[in-house]
């Protein structure tokens, strides 16, 4: 029996008077007779606990401003992008030249008495992440490959390169396979638009680095010439190119909303969205600016590492003859074909190279023959 049923049944049944219920109960007697009078009208359900919210408050906000915070929402949803209340604080504040009506915590509460948000657990702090960020933009660029599937079913892949300080993307390139020629032609035409950065940082997959093979790789080896400094994550350790890896979810979920049937038309797209996300969309972690506004605020690294002429040089390379006859191997960032003979079909080689010169091996240590590079040809002859 709650407090209030009991001194009213006191004061009634008992026939005792309100002044001594109320001084045995440690109760206001103003508070015994608004019970009684309550009891007389509602009964039993009277006594009930009543909310003690305000019938008005003064300092609500208007049911027109809550209309436009759930129209930005829909907005953000529909286009595929993130719709936070952070994100229409900011959006909110662009509309009203510059000053927000209302506070972040405001439009999280309208969102959730809109049905909008559903309140979770909380997170760790941010104070327990242990984070780096690079302090130039250009000091380093993140790179990695990621899949997608079309509409039609077709599995492609998308490669995105981002600015590690700002958070830019300087290049997003839908391919149907990435290959190791895609990932510098796509750096070039980065370094084109934004200028060569001071590093570069990718995960340990094959169309990045070539050691696996016995070989630097064409990133690897166009990066030495320019004195862009490699970097690699430890292997299974994602985290480390967590930024353009956190990018990847970004770029899909803003795709599903609509998701492309054709490789042309996913391009289509990743440059819609590329161009949202550097030029409109408030970044968290740069304090709620464009990742272009935190490019170009500062001024931007460069490279700092000594260029290695022809990077490719005094290299020991493992490889198998093809079909034909022949063996492939990069020089100066292009692919160099060489035969080496039908008779030597399928049998694995040992390559050695010695800047342009090329000296061919079986794998028990018989010569072939050799031959140099000569840079301006592609198909190099028969070695000799």
């Amino acid at each position: 029996m709650e407090l209030a049923e009991f001194v009213v049944q006191a004061v009634l049944v008992e026939k005792r008077s309100v002044r001594e219920v109320a001084r045995s109960h440690g109760v206001s007697k103003t508070w015994l007779y608004e019970l009684l009078a309550r009891y007389k009208q509602g009964g039993e359900e009277a006594l009930q606990k009543r909310s003690r919210r305000p019938r008005k408050s003064p300092t609500a906000i208007s049911s027109d401003l809550e209309d436009e915070i759930v129209k930005l929402r829909k907005e953000l949803q529909s286009f595929g992008v993130e719709a936070g209340p952070d994100t229409i604080h900011t959006h909110l504040k662009n509309a009203h030249a510059g000053a927000a009506p209302c506070s972040v915590s405001t439009i999280w509460r309208v969102l959730k008495k809109r049905g909008f948000v559903t309140p979770e657990p909380h997170k760790r702090p941010k104070s327990s992440y242990i984070r780096y960020e690079a302090a130039l933009p250009n000091e380093c660029w993140q790179m990695d490959m990621t899949h997608y599937e079309l509409a039609s079913g077709t599995q492609v892949e998308i490669l995105n390169v981002i600015d590690d300080h700002s958070r830019l993307c300087v290049q997003s390139k839908a391919l149907p396979v990435t290959t190791a020629a895609d990932v510098v032609v796509t750096f070039y035409e980065a370094a084109a638009q934004y200028g060569f950065p001071q590093s570069v940082l990718s995960d340990n997959g094959a169309i990045f680095v070539a050691s696996h093979r016995g070989d630097r790789g064409a990133l690897a080896t166009e990066l030495a010439t320019l004195g862009v400094v490699f970097k690699h994550s430890r292997v299974n350790h994602p985290q480390t190119c967590g930024k353009v890896e956190r990018f990847h979810q970004t770029d899909k979920k803003f795709l599903d909303k609509n998701p492309p049937k054709t490789l042309e038309e996913l391009q289509a797209r990743l440059d819609v969205f590329t161009a949202y996300y550097n030029d409109v969309r408030p970044h968290r972690s740069k304090g709620r600016r464009t990742p272009r506004f935190a490019y170009d605020a500062r001024v931007k690294a460069s490279p700092k590492g000594k260029p290695i002429r022809d990077a490719g040089e005094f290299r020991i390379r493992t490889d198998k003859v093809d079909g034909y006859g022949k063996v492939t191997l990069r020089y100066a960032g292009e692919l160099r074909h060489m035969s080496v003979g039908r008779a030597h079909a399928r049998e694995r080689v040992l390559l050695l190279v010695d800047d342009r010169d090329v000296r061919v091996y079986s794998q028990e240590g018989e010569f072939f023959g050799a031959l140099q590079i000569d840079p301006t040809r592609n198909y190099q002859g028969h070695i000799s």
